[in-house]
């Protein structure tokens, strides 16, 4: 006789492995911030780094996200996670840090923008940087997005 009493099977959703990852929200939101990163770390470079110390800090944080976020994503395609809760704790701690750094880095190119309007090359520059700061803010807010929607899942 099999008892009646409280199942033993988790209520929380599992984590998704494999091509799933595209389909899950927020675990769908890793290749738009990887993408978006890139072109924030592309564009950046083409302008010749002429403001070292704010746009020093931008490819920082562009590149090291980006790589992290393409090994997180790797992992969960392997399905490494073998469905721990500890590993919706470190994405949610992962991508909120990143949202506060690339905010931060979001302003500094934002800076470097308008630092650039007037420089050497102004309108190649001005428009690269310009395009910059638009995917730096947009990649932000992606992970911004991906933190909030670990959080409330």
């Amino acid at each position: 006789m099999a008892s009646v009493g409280p199942s033993t099977a988790s209520t929380q959703p599992a984590l998704p492995s494999g091509p799933a990852v595209f389909k899950t929200i927020p675990y769908a939101f890793i290749l738009p911030e990887i993408v978006c990163g890139t072109w924030v770390w592309i564009l950046v470079a083409a302008t010749s780094v002429s403001l070292p110390l704010l746009q020093g800090w931008v490819m920082y944080v562009s590149l090291t996200s980006c790589l992290i976020s393409l090994l997180l994503l790797l992992s969960y395609l392997m399905g490494f996670h073998r469905n721990s809760e500890n590993w919706k704790v470190l994405d949610s701690l992962y991508h909120g840090a990143t949202a506060i750094l690339y905010m931060s880095a979001a302003v500094l190119q934002a800076n470097a923008t308008i630092n650039s309007e007037l420089g050497p090359n102004s309108p190649l520059y001005y428009q690269l940087n310009s395009a910059a700061s638009f995917f730096a803010f947009l990649t932000a807010f992606l992970y911004i997005l991906h933190a909030f929607s670990i959080y409330y899942q």
